[in-house]
């Protein structure tokens, strides 16, 4: 493992949000984490900013580098997996930032599970054996490989959480069609297999994922939003996993599920009423070299902050540069 670097987060610029106003821009929409902005009805330019949201909840404070991190991986993954599934992305003018094809979703994040952990694992320890339809095994260990991959898709809302749906109930909504069902479920088990297989020979153990799929204008299924990334995927170190697990602990991992743990240790677990707990600045960088760390990892590159202090107007001329160049 590389050295962390070694920053004072008070010196470092972070991007809370981006009010840019592009050439050909038909749309703007902004998200937990990311700024979208739609050109001449038919690309996306997505803003990773350095917001973070857990439990479907926007945290107070922005992570300096994360955006960069998670664009970065995500932008690497969507090159190395075009072959198993095309995919919206085009190119990456910033770091920051991603140009693809705008695609119309489906409705539904496929979930993709290798081990017991995460939300299953709390689910399965409340005594359910049932998740997203899908039967799970009795007499399970906490972190314990399911004896193949299952999909646990959730509804993909536009405000509030997120629900566990099982694929019957998808097809039986017309939330996505049987056939174009079948085709996104080959392709997350083949991505996944491709992630788990990558992750391996970095020493990682690629735990659970997922992917969200859409339409083109022309009707092609498109692997669309980020992949892969401490976000939307959570990893294990594989060297001590299994000799952790004999010993009734948890895999060091790799994800933003410590962010998770933090909050719900600190009495928040997103219901309504509660409180979200102080993020100190030993917090905000404790989250950044955990995300830095990752990227080094998953990617074996050294982590190269940005030069400049002036990231917003590096980032508004890169896309309108691009912008140009694509759009006549």
């Amino acid at each position: 493992m590389k050295n962390k670097p070694d920053f004072s987060i008070k010196s470092l610029p972070v991007i809370f949000q981006t009010n840019f106003h592009l050439p050909h821009q038909t749309g703007f929409y902004r998200g937990k984490v990311r700024d979208v902005y739609e050109i001449q009805h038919e690309f996306l330019v997505m803003v990773a900013t350095d917001r973070i949201s857990a439990f479907d909840v926007i945290l107070p404070k922005q992570i300096p580098f994360k955006g960069m991190i998670l664009n970065s991986i995500a932008a690497k993954f969507l090159q190395l997996t075009s072959h198993i599934a095309p995919n919206w992305f085009l190119h990456s003018p910033h770091p920051y930032v991603s140009i693809g094809k705008k695609c119309e979703p489906f409705k539904v994040e496929m979930v993709i599970r290798g081990y017991l952990t995460g939300h299953a694992l709390r689910e399965y320890q409340m005594g359910k054996r049932t998740l997203c339809g899908v039967a799970l095994p009795d007499g399970m260990s906490p972190y314990q490989p399911f004896p193949e991959p299952i999909i646990t898709p959730t509804t993909k809302a536009d405000q509030g959480h997120d629900m566990d749906i099982s694929k019957e109930d998808i097809i039986r909504q017309g939330i996505v069609s049987k056939e174009d069902y079948e085709i996104i479920e080959k392709y997350t088990r083949q991505l996944f297999a491709f992630g788990s297989e990558y992750a391996s020979r970095r020493g990682l153990i690629l735990s659970d994922t997922k992917y969200e799929f859409g339409k083109d204008k022309d009707g092609n299924i498109m692997l669309i939003d980020e992949i892969h990334t401490p976000d939307s995927s959570r990893y294990f170190y594989a060297d001590d996993y299994k000799e952790r697990v004999e010993q009734g602990l948890p895999p060091k991992q790799l994800s933003k599920e410590f962010v998770r743990e933090w909050l719900m240790e600190n009495g928040f677990n997103g219901r309504e009423g509660q409180k979200i707990p102080e993020m100190t600045d030993e917090v905000v960088m404790s989250i950044m070299q955990r995300y830095i760390e990752l990227y080094q990892v998953v990617t074996g590159e050294e982590f190269t902050p940005p030069p400049s202090q002036d990231i917003l107007n590096e980032i508004e001329n890169s896309i309108i540069h691009s912008i140009n160049s694509m759009v006549k």
